[in-house]
């Protein structure tokens, strides 16, 4: 009888012990978000913690400037945490082909996501995924609800209608069309080119057939969006020329502009500041009952140092991540950066809500030069910011834009040379 009370008692000890070990499983998190700090530690961490209580997570930002360097140190030191965030394309493709991320294909919550989804973080063949899609946004129209309403324009779903709001907005006087400026120049591209750009070159099909070479940015369908471009600049005000990005938000928050070229990630920033309601549109589409197509454009993942020394608990929480649960929180604690996992996400912000529910209404792409094309030099992205701006300030023809960036592109992509 003793030794068997010993014997249990040895067994209860060490099931303590082996509960006590699990409890001690910490996995630390390295990101640039340091904004998120306080939605990590208040939302996310707490919800994960309850679910798996064998697992702790420590969230240790680095400032966004620096994160890239300060990451590449740490992985080279053998001192990075457990998970990495990961920003889309070049960069975190540079840390798995060096080793220091993960083979996580296999995910079981991998098949929550589409390919398209998951671009932003896999090889160029597609056959290796490096990191769970965390979330995207959105580009489109942001307008002054107040301002429609008072010049009773209705939301345009085409171009003709497009520009006829526009025409209205300018006729009246009371408002700026649109606010948006060239001085920064990304704008002009990413919020310009980049948003309407998808409706002209079919999204992915045009995209991937740009990337395979079997298209070129001097076809119909990449040379249009330069000549709706080059139509902007008599709606976007005066001196737009010298405008920066923050003047355009600082323009339409204060209820100057009556419509804002953009993108989701002002929500939740533009919630605090105005005070009128506000609404999006989609980019019209050139004729009615055409197919339209949105820019729902990867920007954070988040993967597995290959280091690791818990890669069980690290693939329980990117599990997770994959998860309605996580989708959830993620999307509401940051309105406008969308969850990229086809698990079921209610929102409740409204203006959220209405980009994320084009998604059902158009087909998905992502910015036309972030994947593969901007590797070399002339580096296309730069350059497709220098020539949007060129077109919409008349200083360049859109057929002059297309055929000078294909010309830097053939120079140095094989597919291109033919």
């Amino acid at each position: 009888m003793k030794k068997s009370t010993l014997i249990g008692a040895m067994m209860a000890t060490s099931v303590l012990a082996g509960a006590a070990a699990a409890q001690d499983v910490t996995l630390t998190i390295e990101s640039w978000r340091n904004d998120d700090l306080a939605i990590w530690q208040d939302q996310i961490i707490p919800a994960f913690e309850a679910a798996h209580p064998g697992i702790k997570l420590n969230f240790t930002p680095s400032a966004p400037a620096e994160y890239n360097a300060v990451l590449n140190s740490k992985l080279d030191a053998g001192s990075a945490g457990d998970i990495i965030t990961c920003r889309p394309f070049d960069a975190s493709l540079a840390l798995y082909e060096a080793g220091h991320l993960a083979d996580i294909s296999d995910l079981e919550g991998m098949a929550n996501f589409s390919p398209v989804a998951k671009s932003g973080w896999s090889t160029d063949d597609a056959s290796v995924q490096f990191c769970v899609p965390m979330a995207s946004v959105i580009h489109g129209f942001i307008y002054n609800k107040d301002a429609f309403a008072e010049l009773g324009i209705e939301v345009p779903t085409t171009e003709a209608e497009f520009f006829a709001a526009l025409d209205t907005i300018k006729e009246d006087g009371s408002y700026i069309p649109m606010a948006m400026g060239t001085n920064d120049q990304w704008e002009a591209a990413t919020m310009g080119y980049n948003n309407i750009g998808p409706n002209y070159w079919k999204g992915e099909e045009g995209r991937l057939a740009l990337l395979a070479g079997e298209q070129s940015l001097t076809d119909e369908g990449w040379v249009a969006p330069y000549r709706q471009l080059a139509r902007w600049g008599a709606y976007l005000g005066d001196g737009f020329e010298a405008q920066t990005y923050p003047d355009s938000q600082n323009i339409f928050t204060l209820g100057r502009a009556a419509i804002y070229p953009t993108g989701s990630w002002e929500i939740s920033g533009f919630n605090n500041l105005v005070d009128f309601e506000m609404g999006a549109f989609y980019p019209p589409v050139q004729n009615a009952g055409d197919t339209c197509y949105i820019s729902d454009h990867t920007d954070i993942g988040i993967g597995m140092n290959a280091a690791t020394d818990n890669p069980e608990a690290a693939t329980t929480f990117l599990n997770w991540v994959g998860s309605s649960e996580f989708a959830t929180i993620f999307a509401n604690a940051l309105p406008g950066f969308f969850p990229l996992s086809d698990a079921p996400v209610t929102l409740e912000d409204p203006l959220a809500q209405e980009f994320i529910s084009w998604r059902g209404e158009c087909e998905s792409s992502i910015r036309s030069t972030y994947q593969i094309l901007s590797r070399g030099t002339p580096n296309l992205e730069n350059e497709t910011w220098n020539a949007s701006v060129a077109v919409i300030k008349g200083e360049e023809t859109p057929e002059a834009a297309g055929a000078r960036l294909q010309a830097g592109l053939a120079s140095w992509y094989a597919p291109q040379q033919k």
